[in-house]
């Protein structure tokens, strides 16, 4: 069977018509736990009538988001991490703690070599939007806390690579002259803070797992051989930082496109469906007004 994802948008201002499917859509309320959340669809009277769920959010763009404001000491630490590996950069006693660092593990772990640090460094804004679409709600409504994953993103490759192309260190495989910082770990702590920050008020326990995540995808870039224990250290201060320079400055460019109004009556549907003639499954996004 052929796999699809279908991406189609749809505006109505009373309702929204699924004609390939034969959906209607009646009844939708702003919370995606009520029963009254599900799409009746029939193909003929002698069929059953079964339920499709829908996972709705509120784009209320005309809702200004508050100020962002951190303690000092989370500023401190990420900034501490990124002038570690600054720092070791010039040599010293923290390259030597490179050095003997991978030659322990290369004793004990050699022939250690798995690619799931590639995959693992996405994990934890995978989760944010399935908590969101489970009904655990984050800090930001769907619109806004894309857009803050994209700013983050942006922000912290452009500064990692920044670096890489400026430092041109060699790897501890020997393959190229890019080792400093980690991107992966980058990533992977830029996402976790961007799950930190926004599910540190349900619960911070959420965070602390997106850590654990970011943190095993640091440590299996270092056993695979692909990096330096102060590119990690480096890698980790740049994506926490870059994730809360986004924060920062998403309330006030925000500011500059969006003036006082009432709350937005647009909405977003997210409906799955299936082609039986052409095998095929996706998803259909619809704009609701």
């Amino acid at each position: 069977m052929r796999l699809f994802l279908l991406l189609s948008l749809q505006l109505s201002t009373t309702y929204c018509a699924y004609a390939a499917a034969d959906t209607a859509i009646v009844s939708i309320s702003g919370d995606t736990t009520k029963s009254a959340n599900v799409v009746p669809t029939t193909s003929s009277p002698e069929q059953e009538q079964t339920s499709v769920p829908v996972f709705n959010t509120n784009l209320n763009y005309g809702r200004r988001i508050p100020n962002y404001s951190a303690r000092l000491t989370s500023i401190i630490v990420p900034t501490a991490m990124l002038t570690y590996g600054a720092v070791s950069l010039t040599g010293g006693k923290l390259r030597s703690l490179d050095q003997s660092t991978r030659k322990e593990i290369m004793e004990d772990h050699g022939t250690f070599r798995t690619d799931i640090d590639d995959y693992l460094k996405y994990v934890p804004a995978a989760a944010v939007y399935a908590l969101n679409m489970a009904g655990i709600k984050g800090k930001h409504n769907f619109a806004d806390r894309t857009i803050l994953l994209g700013m983050s993103s942006i922000i912290t490759s452009g500064v990692t690579f920044g670096i890489k192309s400026g430092t041109n260190r060699l790897r501890p495989d020997g393959t190229t002259y890019n080792s400093f910082p980690s991107g992966h770990t980058s990533i992977a702590f830029m996402t976790a803070q961007f799950m930190w920050e926004e599910y540190k008020d349900v619960s911070p326990w959420y965070g602390v797992a997106g850590y654990a995540v970011a943190t095993t995808t640091g440590v299996l870039r270092i056993y695979n051989n692909r990096h330096w224990v102060s590119d990690v250290i480096a890698g980790a201060g740049v994506g926490i930082l870059s994730t809360k320079a986004a924060y920062w400055m998403y309330p006030k460019i925000q500011r500059l496109f969006v003036h006082d109004a009432g709350p937005s009556s647009t909405k977003v549907l997210l409906m799955p469906n299936y082609n039986a003639q052409w095998k095929s499954a996706g998803l259909s996004l619809m704009l609701l007004k």
